[in-house]
């Protein structure tokens, strides 16, 4: 068999090697040489007072004081609603079966769950209740229920 006639010495190797470098850096030389960049001030950006994006810095003059506490920052408080403030409305649904039901807020339609044990009278789908909320560890419960 015959050899091939191209033979890759380690000196043809390591030429190669140099002048990829060389091509390399004079390409990065040119590209310095072209570029119309001028270093880190040509690439800083200013927010201006209206929220428009310049390359001047904005007017000291014209800054609008903030005051950091007025910023809120999650979810708003919510009302504490007043607990044991007499409501009125009507009974949605109430099974005596199982001793459950629901009363709807005749003021801010809210439904309000009842357990038979917080009725001092027999009610029933439909009656007009006056009635008192408690919070419990699943929301706000009618108490005191009585018809009105």
């Amino acid at each position: 068999m015959a050899s091939s006639q191209e033979t890759f010495s380690k000196r043809e190797k390591e030429k190669k090697r140099l002048k990829k470098r060389v091509d390399k850096q004079q390409k990065l030389a040119e590209r310095k040489a072209n570029s119309p960049g001028g270093g880190l001030d040509n690439m800083i950006a200013y927010v201006d007072e209206n929220g428009r994006i310049t390359d001047t810095p904005p007017d000291p003059a014209h800054r609008k004081k903030i005051n950091p506490e007025s910023i809120q920052i999650g979810v708003p408080k919510r009302e504490v609603e007043e607990a044991n403030a007499i409501r009125k409305g009507k009974v949605e649904f109430f099974n005596a079966s199982k001793g459950f039901g629901f009363i709807k807020d005749s003021e801010n339609q809210e439904k309000y769950f009842v357990h038979v044990n917080n009725v001092s009278e027999e009610i029933k789908e439909g009656d007009t209740v006056i009635f008192e909320t408690e919070r419990s560890f699943k929301g706000m419960n009618a108490v005191r229920v009585k018809k009105g």
